[in-house]
Parts: structure tokens; C-alpha cells; sequence
């Protein structure tokens, strides 16, 4: 039997263990994430629970089976009681995404899903995460069409996720009406959750570019950061894995890092997607649009 494990299928690189590999390796098909594993899935006219999960390499006399059917075989929440989430950065890669929600003997579940987004493109957050990275954030980007990676996440992975994002980043409901999202079977959702940054997205230091683009080489990235501020190289310089390291293991300098960002007027707001409806604060998961009142994926896909 073929090897489906994320090592394997070339997804070791773990940005939250090795910053300079951030945003990981995202996929590119959709996939079943389970069991430290990655199941294809085969789209079908139907909704996402209808799709086919392809048996394993080698298992050609098993018969395939709904994702639904496999959720629910794998003691899991089918698809109908998850919640899209659209991944900008590093939760588009299994192995962060496995990370993230795992736990001994309890390995994370999750249908993961490229999807076209229309009008929102992706940037580099105005703040320095805590793993030492300049991580990813979107931007609003009118006439742009983004293939980004949706996750469905039962309600405690979502507040799992929340988590690893606030105070940063904000939980939004994306409205399909204004940003169009189209799924491999052509199916379009009336909305998906996003984390839009709190601090806004970077522009370039030398003014060439607005905003600067995300999700691309960490390495050059921070390099072309330190290059445009003497502060930064006397904070975190003289290289990308003196920064990653310093900032990693030290939130004052993190924070004045992130300060600097901001002094040096590279930090571009976004208050269109800010305005986006929230679910609440984290926290709070049973209260009015908190985690535990997040909307389904049965809620914000079409009737059939």
C-alpha cells in the first residue's frame, strides 16, 4: 500500500517549528486530512459531502464512498455541521494545519478545498507573529481572482484556529454576494470565514509596491524588510535567521518590531474587510456569534 503520510508526500516542512519555510507547502487539489494523511477527493455536481474519497493507492477493490459517509465512519461531524474557512497563509498547509489541531491520539480531521476567491488577494501582515515570521494576510484587491485553500472545521477546530489568530487577526464572514467563491465542482457559497489582520497589510519599504505581496519566500522577504529600516537591522538583523530567531523567542520584540512596522508608515488598513460581520470574541464560544454559534456550511451553501 502507498504511503499517504504528509512526510511522505513531500509536506514536512512545519512553519511553526521552522519559521523561515513559512506559509509551508499549501495543496493544490482537494484533499481529506485525517490521520496524519491525505485522502483525494474526486468533485461531484453535488455538494461537498457528496464528493468521493478515493480509496487508498492499492485498495482498488474498496468501493468508494461520500465524504460524509467517510466523516461520519471516522467518528467526525459530516460536512453540513462544519464551517468554511479561508486560508491566506499557513492553514493552507496540512502539516501547520495538522499541528495546529491535533492532539495525542486525537489526529485532525479536515476537508481541505482550493477555491477561487474573487476581490481579495494576499499581503504580509503589519506585525511579526509568534513564531518569528511575517505571516500572510488578505487584502481587498478589486478584479482579482485568488486560488486560496478553504477548510471545513467542526465547531471545537474552528475555536481551536481562533486561538492561533486572535489578538492579530479577526474572524469575519466573507459575503459570496461581493466576493465571489467558486468550489472545483462549480458550486458557489453565499460566504466562508477569513482572518483579516487587526493591523493592516505592509506596503513595501521603498514605496514600489501596495501592498506587498504575501505567501511567497520568507527569507527574501525579511531580508527586503531589514533592508528598508535601520531600526529593523538593529532589532533583528543582520539576517532573516538572526530575526526569526530573536523574534521567536521574545514578544517585547515582537512587539517593537511590530511598532516599528507601523513608525515607519508601511501598515496599510483594511477597513473594508474589518467591516465584515464578526462572530464575537473568542472566548465566548456559546455566546451571541461565538465560535459555537459560527455559521455552517449548510447555512452558507445554496439549496440544491
Amino acid at each position: 500500500m502507498t504511503d499517504r503520510t504528509l512526510t511522505t508526500l513531500g509536506f514536512a516542512d512545519l512553519p511553526a517549528q521552522q519559521p523561515l519555510t513559512y506559509p509551508g507547502r499549501p495543496i493544490t487539489h482537494p484533499t481529506l486530512l485525517t490521520t496524519g494523511e491525505l485522502w483525494d477527493l474526486t468533485p461531484t455536481p453535488g455538494r461537498l459531502g457528496t464528493w468521493t474519497v478515493n480509496p487508498r493507492p492499492g485498495d482498488n477493490d474498496a468501493p468508494k464512498e461520500s465524504l460524509d459517509a467517510v466523516l461520519t465512519q471516522l467518528g467526525h461531524p459530516p460536512t453540513p455541521h462544519r464551517h468554511p474557512v479561508i486560508a491566506v497563509g499557513s492553514n493552507a498547509s496540512p502539516a501547520q494545519l495538522h499541528h495546529k489541531l491535533s492532539r495525542p491520539g486525537h489526529p485532525a480531521t479536515v476537508p481541505m478545498v482550493p477555491v477561487d476567491v474573487h476581490g481579495i488577494a494576499v499581503g504580509c501582515s503589519a506585525h511579526i507573529g509568534r513564531y518569528g515570521y511575517v505571516a500572510s494576510a488578505p487584502y481587498t484587491a478589486p478584479g482579482a481572482r485568488t486560488p486560496l485553500v478553504i477548510s471545513w472545521l467542526d465547531a471545537e477546530q474552528l475555536a481551536a484556529v481562533d486561538a492561533t489568530e486572535y489578538p492579530n487577526y479577526r474572524r469575519v464572514l466573507l459575503p459570496g454576494s461581493q466576493y465571489p467563491m467558486v468550489m472545483p465542482s462549480g458550486e458557489r457559497l453565499r460566504g466562508a470565514y477569513l482572518y483579516v489582520g487587526e493591523h493592516g497589510v505592509l506596503m513595501s519599504p521603498d514605496g514600489t509596491e501596495r501592498p506587498l505581496p504575501g505567501g511567497g519566500d520568507q527569507s527574501a522577504l525579511l531580508t527586503r524588510l531589514l533592508a528598508g529600516s535601520p531600526r529593523l537591522r538593529a532589532l533583528l538583523g543582520p539576517d532573516p535567521r538572526a530575526w526569526v530567531t530573536r523574534a521567536g523567542g521574545d514578544p517585547a520584540v515582537r512587539s517593537t518590531g511590530t511598532r516599528i512596522f507601523q513608525e515607519e508608515g508601511w501598515a496599510l488598513p483594511q477597513p473594508d474587510l474589518l467591516r465584515c460581520p464578526e462572530d464575537g470574541q473568542p472566548g465566548d464560544p456559546g455566546g451571541p456569534g461565538g465560535s459555537g454559534g459560527a455559521k455552517s456550511y449548510d447555512a452558507l451553501s445554496f439549496p440544491e
